[in-house]
């Protein structure tokens, strides 16, 4: 045996615990993303380790989506897919499809790389460099090092906001110091389809020069668009992509302008600023009128009671999005015409334009709908649009009100899940959502003179409810006093946190510990914690999230909330799956549907900054202010037919509110107390 000196001893332990320590740093995951200027975010590639590694991002205009996936290997190669859809042209049924694809009968086709067009540099065929860097600001930008010709590319892809037309507009610069000879061949592409009674047609079409010689930093530019047309219409153009770029810099400019958060955490601020855009671009012209849609590769021209009437409708007045609110009148207008006499079950959607049989399934559908329009017709501001909706509001409510049980809560056949996972005859869910459209119609109906016996029938049926739902769904669980999701249940789901929403607090110490000790992880929180099923215990959704979100804020659990909130909205701005927030995994992989992101910027304006509608033209506030922030502001909010700016700022030992219009003058300006809400009045 041969004896190592004993300072060698020492040194092979230091060397074995170094190459431990640099193979866990290889193993280590960094962030690809960092924030950017002007409302962006950038992936440099320069020292990058965490290759390959691969994503999709889905963009939309009123008649196109696209979702561009895109894959960078360890070389930094890049190998693009584009899948454009055309949401109001519909493939004709074959025998052999599924039965659920009437449901999802979009056009559709899918672009890779091998049809970029032949570019000759010189006597060489060009390829590609490897990625310098990749840039997302409501336009996708992919920046490619200089090739072995000398040629740098660079690749911006964006919907058209108003055709059927999904652009990809490329850039050549020479980086050389030689003139370079180029010859240019097309790829175009045509796809013929059939729809009921027509003929369409899918093209990918290259806009290329044909010969040309590029001096020494310079610049040639050309298109590829992708397109689709029925036979009888003309093929939309992309020859003037300049001005389709500018409608989509106009689109995203506007949002930039508009309901503006501002905070000292820019990843918040630009999560945010992200989620306007993805909230308002999915809506698509439809024989409904233009609607807003999910999207997400499965849902176009279709609209849900949860999705758009709950979720995303009450957000646009807000953000002031005209074609949003007009969007959500759609909606509405939609299921108003499905209410009945005889308080039978209202459908829940309207797929492929209404066009499809419903499926009638009770949800809670009524309760998310009073819920949403009363909130929307609040927020609006507009009298003629209140009176519009009440009806359809009234028949939600009394249809809520003819489900409930003996024990005085609302029975309902399944929640927004559809029967993934057991809901029981009566769920938290639906009576919470019920519960949250008593209060904010009491609010409406006072907005415009209802008689007192319908202000005190609501105010009733609203105090009993809050009753029976401590007494029905009130217990431990897992060792917590929080709440049952069904009478049988034994668990934990994630809708707990909406009695929060609504303002039911007396639980809500052991709710959110629920909330954030036992059902959160990386990925938000979790839509249960199933020892008895480890399948459901995997399941996240971010709307589940987002709600919990909302309501720990508003619940006044403030330090950890921004804890939970800071740590999510990093891992959705610049981790693995960006730049927006989620609907579900594993079904759906994660997919951007775009409601969820409504929901997002609803963490703020309901929870962070406590905003509840209480008129046409009034609101109360309970701003929840973090211990290390000095400062959080809310400009340009469009709601309540104004446009003003909600600030709260610390000044001294004190937290001080100010509202102003958005010229800067000053409307109301208090020193607040701890936990202290006001009430505001535009009139």
């Amino acid at each position: 045996m041969i004896k190592i000196p004993f300072f060698k001893n020492y040194l092979i332990l230091f060397l074995l615990l170094l190459s431990q320590n640099i193979f866990s740093q290889k193993k280590t995951y960094q962030n690809h993303w960092e924030i950017g200027d002007n409302n962006s975010i950038i992936w440099n590639l320069e020292n990058d380790q965490n290759l390959p590694h691969q994503d999709n991002i889905e963009m939309a205009g009123t008649r196109v989506a696209g979702i561009i996936s895109y894959k960078i290997d360890t070389a930094k190669n890049l190998k693009l897919e584009r899948q454009i859809f055309f949401p109001q042209i519909h493939p004709i049924i074959k025998e052999t499809d599924p039965n659920w694809f009437v449901y999802r009968a979009y056009a559709k086709e899918t672009f890779d790389d091998e049809n970029f067009p032949t570019i000759i540099a010189g006597d060489r065929q060009f390829a590609p460099g490897p990625i310098e860097f990749v840039k997302i600001d409501g336009i996708l930008t992919f920046q490619h090092q200089p090739s072995k010709s000398g040629l740098a590319l660079k690749r911006e892809l964006f919907p058209s906001t108003d055709q059927r037309l999904f652009i990809e507009k490329c850039y050549l610069t020479n980086t050389s110091d030689k003139s370079i000879h180029l010859r240019f061949a097309s790829k175009n592409r045509e796809i013929t389809g059939y729809t009921k009674n027509d003929i369409y047609f899918i093209r990918q079409i290259q806009n290329i020069p044909g010969i040309s010689n590029i001096a020494p930093g310079k610049t040639i530019e050309f298109s590829i668009e992708f397109n689709a047309t029925m036979s009888e219409e003309n093929s939309p153009s992309a020859t003037h992509f300049e001005k389709k770029l500018l409608k989509r810099k106009t689109f995203l400019n506007d949002l930039k302008n508009s309901l503006q958060l501002n905070t000292p955490n820019p990843i918040l601020n630009q999560l945010f600023e992200f989620s306007k855009i993805r909230a308002a671009e999915s809506i698509f012209e439809s024989k409904l009128g233009l609607i807003h849609s999910p999207g997400g590769g499965r849902y176009y021209v279709g609209i849900w009671a949860n999705d758009q009437a709950e979720y995303v409708n009450p957000f646009f007045p807000y953000l002031g999005y005209g074609i949003g609110n007009e969007s959500a009148m759609n909606t509405y207008r939609a299921f108003a015409k499905e209410i009945n006499s005889d308080f039978e079950k209202i459908r829940y959607a309207f797929e492929i334009e209404g066009e499809v049989p419903p499926f009638l399934l009770d949800r809670g559908d009524a309760a998310m709908i009073a819920y949403g329009a009363s909130h929307f017709a609040l927020a609006n501001g507009d009298q003629k649009i209140a009176e519009e909706l009440w009806p359809l509001i009234e028949w939600c409510l009394e249809y809520c009100h003819r489900q409930l049980n003996e024990e005085g809560v609302v029975k309902s056949e399944s929640d927004e899940m559809e029967g993934r996972i057991e809901t029981g005859t009566a769920n938290l869910s639906t009576s919470s959502l019920y519960f949250g459209a008593l209060e904010m119609s009491q609010s409406l109906a006072k907005s415009f003179g209802k008689k007192k016996s319908t202000l005190k029938k609501y105010e009733q049926q609203y105090l009993n409810l809050n009753i029976a739902i401590e007494k029905y769904f009130g217990a431990k669980v897992e060792g917590l006093d929080t709440y049952k999701y069904y009478k049988e249940h034994q668990f934990l789901r994630h809708w707990i946190c909406l009695p929060l929403v609504v303002g039911i607090f007396d639980r809500k110490e052991e709710t959110i510990k629920a909330l954030f000790e036992k059902l959160w992880s990386t990925n938000g929180v979790h839509v249960e914690k199933n020892s008895n099923n480890e399948a459901i215990s995997k399941i996240f959704w971010d709307r589940g999230t987002l709600y919990a979100l909302r309501g720990t804020f508003f619940a006044g659990a403030t330090e950890v909330s921004l804890e939970k909130l800071s740590e999510f909205s990093k891992e959705r701005l610049l981790g693995k799956r960006v730049p927006y927030v989620v609907e579900a995994f594993p079904e759906g992989n994660m997919a951007h549907l775009s409601a969820e992101s409504a929901l997002y910027c609803r963490v703020f304006t309901e929870g962070i900054f406590g905003i509840v509608p209480t008129g046409l033209k009034s609101f109360k506030c309970t701003p929840r202010l973090p211990k290390d922030w000095n400062f959080m502001e809310l400009n340009r909010v469009k709601a309540f037919g104004e446009d003003f700016n909600i600030k709260v700022f610390k000044l001294k030992n004190q937290t001080k509110i100010k509202i102003e219009d958005h010229f800067g003058k000053v409307l109301l300006e208090k020193v607040l107390k701890e936990d202290e809400t006001i009430e505001f009045s535009f009139k």
